[in-house]
Parts: C-alpha cells; sequence; structure tokens
C-alpha cells in the first residue's frame, strides 16, 4: 500500500521510509508529478504540519501527511523552533544553522534542548495531529557524522553520544519523529486509509 508523504526532504523521506516499515511505501508529491515548493508559513510546528499537508491533498485529492520538527532550546527562549531549517537563512544550509546555533549558546551554560515533532494527517475532512518529543542537551561541538540537520550536536537524555554517532535504528528507536511516526502508525493500523 502506499502513502502520500508531503515532503520533498530526502533524509526525512527515508527516515519515515525506515520507520513505517512495510506497512505502507511513501511516494511523495514530485512522484505524482506536483514539483512546487509545500509552503509552510504559519508560527508554529503544528501549523505548518496541517498546511503542508492540507495544501497536497488540496493538489491531488489524496489522503496524506506531513510533519514539521523543531529544536528548541531553553537558554535561546524555544528558538530555533519553527525555523530550524531556516535558521541561518532561507536558503536552508544544514552546516550554517549548526555553527549559528553553537555560536548563539557560546558562553551558556544551560544547553537543554528538545527536538519536536508534529505529524498531520489529512484524509478529506478529518485532520489528525500526533507530536513525539526527546529531550537532551547541545553539545559544545559537532560529534558524529551520521544523521542530519543538529544531530551532530544534539545529545539524547541518558545517552553519551549524539544522535549524529547513533545508527539509525537506534536514533529511530527514541527520536521525536520515531515517537510520532509511532501514533501515525497506531492510527492507520486502527483507522486504514483508503491509499494510492
Amino acid at each position: 500500500m502506499k502513502l502520500l508523504f508531503a515532503t520533498n526532504n530526502s533524509h526525512k523521506l527515508s527516515e519515515v521510509q525506515q520507520l513505517l516499515g512495510g506497512l505502507y511505501t511513501l511516494v511523495t508529491p514530485a512522484d505524482m508529478g506536483l514539483t512546487e515548493d509545500i509552503p509552510e508559513t504559519q508560527k508554529t510546528l503544528e501549523g505548518n504540519a496541517l498546511q503542508k499537508a492540507s495544501h497536497i491533498y488540496g493538489k491531488l485529492n489524496v489522503a496524506c501527511f506531513a510533519d514539521d520538527t523543531g529544536l528548541e532550546v531553553d537558554a535561546l527562549n524555544g528558538a530555533p523552533g519553527v525555523h530550524s531549517a531556516r535558521y541561518s537563512g532561507s536558503d536552508k544550509n544544514l552546516a550554517k544553522n549548526v555553527d549559528k546555533l553553537l555560536h548563539e549558546l557560546e558562553g551558556h551554560t544551560n544547553r537543554k534542548a528538545c527536538f519536536r515533532c508534529v505529524i498531520a494527517l489529512v484524509d478529506g475532512e478529518k485532520e489528525v495531529l500526533f507530536e513525539g518529543r526527546v529531550d537532551g542537551e547541545i553539545l559544545l561541538e559537532r560529534s558524529g557524522t551520521g544523521g542530519f540537520g543538529y544531530d551532530p550536536v544534539f545529545r539524547p537524555d541518558g545517552y553519551e553520544c549524539s544522535f549524529a554517532e547513533m545508527s539509525a535504528e537506534e536514533k529511530n528507536s527514541i527520536s521525536h519523529r520515531g515517537k510520532a511516526i509511532e501514533k501515525l502508525v497506531a492510527y492507520l493500523r486502527e483507522k486504514p486509509l483508503s491509499t494510492l
């Protein structure tokens, strides 16, 4: 069975596909001929996830889901939050985002942070939200080469290594996106969608 995931992010696509296992095969709007940018202009993760899923549903009239994820840092009053992907500018440069974060945290002893992921599922008139969260702290410097985004500087509570030093399986078992996907999967098992 196929399920439409409203994303243009290949890292996110492969991570979510791994989390879903064989329950669904993910397809993207591009796979269905829709290559435009997906809007995300809301002020919350919930708003952005719903905006993206609703936009693609409106274009393709197929049940779909979207996610929005943010890194929220205590010492920065929750920043970068909803602006995580564009923290250093509109070009979504992952390395520059991490550089800016480390610069902003210079001199701060409180490095507590959390990753939050909100998934919005839109199927006709039905809209359902699922949230996952993982708490941890921001390291003083990058550690590890796996994952993507802020993974090299985020160490989850209870672990001695960053997300970027974990295997994909280990990260997915505890990650914010993993927890949100678990809730989505539980919902889909109870209420299967009419799929592509």
